[in-house]
């Protein structure tokens, strides 16, 4: 039986991971979707004084576009409020819907895999399987996407599959 590799360990427990968090993603992604299609997302439209109509997507946003001057702030106050109502509509279908609990878990399975990724990274590898791992877990976390021709993607998957063929 061939020596423990703590870095194929953490290989194998970041692939886990990993793959959680890609599965959690997609689940939260559709629950968005239909969010957005049931509910839309929070915005207000605004009539500023010039005429012109100004969809706004945050309080921040029009705090930005109508200012704090007093000229503005009947305007601003109407706004804002209907901003909340909308907000709070997307809030209560978030939770009954399982957006909320949904973007929860992704986000702490993308933690995990992020620590479990930093831990790899600073792990020996022992054999030529855990520095196969580690340039997997290169691969399929920094690469824009799957085959990408930028570099260094091609020559980082070269390296890979030489890898596995000696180790074969």
């Amino acid at each position: 039986m061939p020596p423990s590799d703590p870095a194929l360990a953490l290989w194998r427990e970041w692939c886990a991971a990993h793959k959680l968090t890609q599965r959690l993603c997609r689940r939260q992604q559709r629950l968005e979707t239909r969010l957005v299609q049931s509910v839309g997302f929070p915005c207000v439209t605004v009539r500023l004084p010039e005429g012109e109509d100004v969809t706004i997507h945050s309080i921040e946003v029009l705090n930005e576009v109508l200012g704090k001057g007093p000229d503005m702030a009947a305007l601003r106050e109407n706004a804002e409020a209907d901003f909340a109502g909308y907000q709070a509509r997307w809030d209560a279908a978030a939770e009954a819907t399982g957006y909320i609990a949904a973007l929860r878990a992704e986000r702490e399975a993308g933690e995990r895999a992020a620590d479990l990724l930093e831990a790899l990274s600073t792990t020996r590898a022992t054999t030529l399987a855990g520095v196969a791992g580690k340039l997997d877990a290169v691969l399929r976390e920094g690469e824009a996407w799957e085959e990408c021709s930028d570099f260094p993607w091609p020559q980082i998957r070269s390296a890979l599959s030489d890898l596995v063929r000696i180790a074969r």
